[in-house]
Parts: structure tokens; C-alpha cells; sequence
């Protein structure tokens, strides 16, 4: 069974508020217990609380001052490497949003264009006459790409998979995009020109080669 996922504020009761930081005050330092003794790292816990006239401290009073003082005594570059604050861990997680929605807008753009492409081409037309400039190159580097691909494939003599996959991916996209083609008048044969009223033999010969006679 997943566990409930915690909303992450302000808890405004008093005594929901203090079971909630004993619970998590455990948790935290039998976390960093864990840590030390899973990785072999030295490692210490403070915690200042409006419960405690006190600070919680892990391990011991020497083994923190120990820590702290390791820690001092490094590099500037080494103390600051992976420290982070609420501001800067805040702005870490949205710049992963931002990287995430952008990929998911590249994804949509492609989705859309290729759409796009198998209207265009059932159609034989440009669909949308109010397409703009930057529409348009995205239209025109999907065709160049698809292009590209069955040339590759060509060459690597798969032609007759590159056939089959292209008219199932235009029936799909014909039935999503529900275009409908119009039909083109049948053609007629061309009517032969009336016969004259007294024609030559050259004429009757002409006309039986055409097939009129």
C-alpha cells in the first residue's frame, strides 16, 4: 500500500504540529545514522526546537565538533560545492520543471507537425492558409526529414516495408485529421467531328485510322 503524499505547509494545529516534529526528528536522525553507517562517512545532526530548551544533537557533542570542524577547515570551493538553501533547492527544482515543459512542448510540436504533413499530402494542399513563417519551416524540416529517412532506407533495400508502413501511417492519419478528398469527374473520350456532307477519300481514311469510322 503507497503511502499518502504529504502536503507540504504549515501545519497550523499545535498538537498535530508537535507529533508531526518528534515523528520527523526520529526519522531524520535515524536517517543520518544510516548514512554514516551504510557509507562510511562521518556525518552529524543539529536540531534547533521550540519544544526542546536544548538542541537535539547526533551523535555526540565530540563526535559534532569533530564534524564541524572538518568541515571548516576545507576549501571555500569544497564548503559551498553541493550546500544548498530553500532558495537555490527551489530554484533547482524549477528549472527541472522548466526543462521538463519544454521537452513535453517539443514533443507536442512534433506530434502536431507530422499531423500536419499527412493532411497536407492527402489533401495535396497546404490545409491552412493562415500558417505562419515559423509554422511553415516546421513543415517544411518534417517533410525534409521524412525524406531523408526513406532515402536511407531505400538505399538499404527495405522499400517494400517503407511502402507498407507509409500507407498504414496515411490511413491513420486520414481517419484522425477526417479529411474529406474531393472525386474528380471521370474523363470522357473526345467526341469525333462531325462528318462532312460529301467526304474526300483521304478524309474517310483519316477518320478510320482515328478509330471514328
Amino acid at each position: 500500500m503507497t503511502r499518502k503524499k504529504v502536503k507540504l505547509a504549515f501545519i497550523e494545529n499545535d498538537t498535530a504540529r508537535k507529533t508531526t516534529y518528534n515523528k520527523r526528528k526520529k526519522g531524520l536522525l535515524k536517517k543520518v545514522n544510516e548514512i554514516s553507517t551504510l557509507c562510511g562517512i562521518e556525518a552529524c545532526g543539529i536540531i534547533y526546537g521550540p519544544y526542546d530548551p536544548q538542541p537535539e544533537i547526533w551523535p555526540s557533542p565530540s563526535g559534532v565538533e569533530k564534524v564541524l570542524t572538518k568541515f571548516k577547515t576545507a576549501p571555500e570551493f569544497d564548503q559551498s560545492r553541493r550546500m544548498v538553501d530553500q532558495e537555490s533547492f527551489l530554484k533547482q527544482r524549477i528549472g527541472k520543471a522548466e526543462k521538463q515543459l519544454r521537452r513535453q512542448w517539443a514533443d507536442n510540436k512534433e506530434i502536431e507537425t507530422t499531423m500536419l504533413m499527412f493532411q497536407c499530402l492527402n489533401a495535396g494542399k497546404v490545409v491552412q492558409s493562415d500558417m505562419s513563417m515559423d509554422n511553415l519551416n516546421d513543415l517544411s524540416c518534417m517533410i525534409d526529414h521524412h525524406l531523408r529517412k526513406i532515402g536511407r532506407r531505400i538505399e538499404s533495400g527495405d522499400s517494400e516495408n517503407i511502402i507498407q508502413q507509409n500507407e498504414s501511417e496515411s490511413q491513420v492519419m486520414a481517419a484522425q485529421s477526417q479529411v474529406q478528398l474531393p472525386t474528380a469527374p471521370p474523363l470522357l473520350p473526345p467526341s469525333p467531328p462531325p462528318l462532312p456532307t460529301a467526304p474526300d477519300n483521304d478524309q474517310i481514311e483519316m477518320m478510320s485510322r482515328l478509330g471514328w469510322l
